[in-house]
């Protein structure tokens, strides 16, 4: 989902303003907005995770309430995983973004390989980095999104991720307790693993400086529309055409020089391109691995391959197959010596 507020959406949040305040924007108005931006920009940021993850992922409309972010601290049941993004540029001010734990644990399962239903309950560092990786790029698409909407450049400084292990120690420095935020809910469903809710806050300052760019858009908006009075021509009287005859065009034939053919006999020129390179490959074999296992990897690991020793290698021409070969040491440099070319008709089939 990759669109901004219409012209006739903004039309209705603004109408449901006084119209005597430019500057200090109703309360519900800001509600309205930041929960529009929030709804495309998280969809699209639910697009990204959804590639990443191979399955399905949806995230509903989103819930807007304006509180106090002590009272949302008090209401959290840790442990959650806290996601903290700093705006670089085009906004200024923080977000923060809270997910469950068991949720994480799924995501950073399914990124390394995993099936997602797994029994594991511990949160560490490798399931940590996981998920980093995958807020990180959500809140990167998300800003995207948002930049679009708001028609400003917006950059965002990498995301933090921390564990809010126990109540004790759910702290954000970036935010006073005491100071209100807007806090936006969501239902989040990964297909048959995940029912669960993630939690979006922005300070009041980002919300202002959103609401600012889009009211400020769609006034741009008016102005380009504005019609223009055109100046009325003067009448132009009506001239008599002066009577004037008409040349005689002489038609004539196009005549077109004879072109000669070549030759069939002639070859194919094949001469004008046996100096270009091309790039030639042998593969040994493949081997298709998780991230959980390569980070296993130490000096001496031995990884196994899908072919038999006695198996033919394949011989590839700047990617596509071409013959087959086995390995054969020539001076103590190994070398392949080419058992079979692929017939004209396989080759073109290999180029599908």
């Amino acid at each position: 989902m990759s669109e901004s507020l219409t012209q006739a959406e903004i039309d209705a949040l603004l109408s449901q303003s006084a119209p005597t305040q430019p500057a200090g924007l109703e309360e519900q108005v800001k509600v309205d907005i930041i929960g529009e931006v929030g709804n495309i920009s998280m969809s699209q940021a639910a697009t990204t995770l959804s590639s990443i993850l191979d399955r399905r992922v949806s995230i509903t409309t989103p819930r807007v309430a304006k509180i106090k972010f002590g009272e949302v601290l008090q209401d959290l049941t840790a442990p959650k995983v806290a996601t903290t993004v700093e705006f670089k540029e085009g906004l200024l001010g923080s977000n923060l973004m809270l997910l469950e734990v068991k949720d994480a644990i799924v995501i950073a399962d399914l990124m390394m390989g995993g099936t997602g239903e797994t029994a594991n309950t511990q949160f560490t560092e490798l399931e940590l980095s996981a998920v980093a990786e995958a807020m990180n790029q959500m809140i990167g698409t998300a800003s995207t999104s948002m930049a679009t909407m708001i028609s400003r450049k917006v950059d965002i400084l990498p995301p933090i991720v921390k564990l809010w292990e126990t109540p004790a120690n759910i702290e954000y420095a970036a935010i006073d307790a005491e100071e209100e935020i807007y806090c936006i809910s969501f239902s989040l469903r990964v297909e048959g693993l995940i029912e669960s809710e993630i939690m979006q806050i922005f300070t009041d300052h980002v919300v202002n400086d959103i609401a600012d760019a889009m009211l400020s858009d769609k006034a741009t908006v008016v102005t380009r529309e504005t019609p223009v009075e055109e100046t009325p021509a003067a009448p132009v009287t009506p001239q008599a055409e002066p009577i004037t005859e008409k040349a005689q065009v002489e038609v004539s034939k196009p005549a077109f020089q004879t072109l000669a053919t070549k030759s069939v006999n002639e070859g194919d020129n094949l001469d004008l391109i046996l100096d270009v390179p091309l790039d030639l490959s042998v593969i040994l074999g493949r081997s298709k691995k998780s991230i959980k296992e390569i980070l296993s990897f130490n000096t001496g690991s031995v990884i196994e391959l899908d072919k038999l020793t006695d198996e033919p290698l394949e011989i590839l021409l700047n990617g596509k197959l071409i013959a087959t070969g086995e390995v054969v040491v020539i001076n103590e440099n190994f070398g392949v010596r080419i058992t079979n070319i692929l017939s004209q008709k396989q080759r073109i089939h290999n180029l599908h």
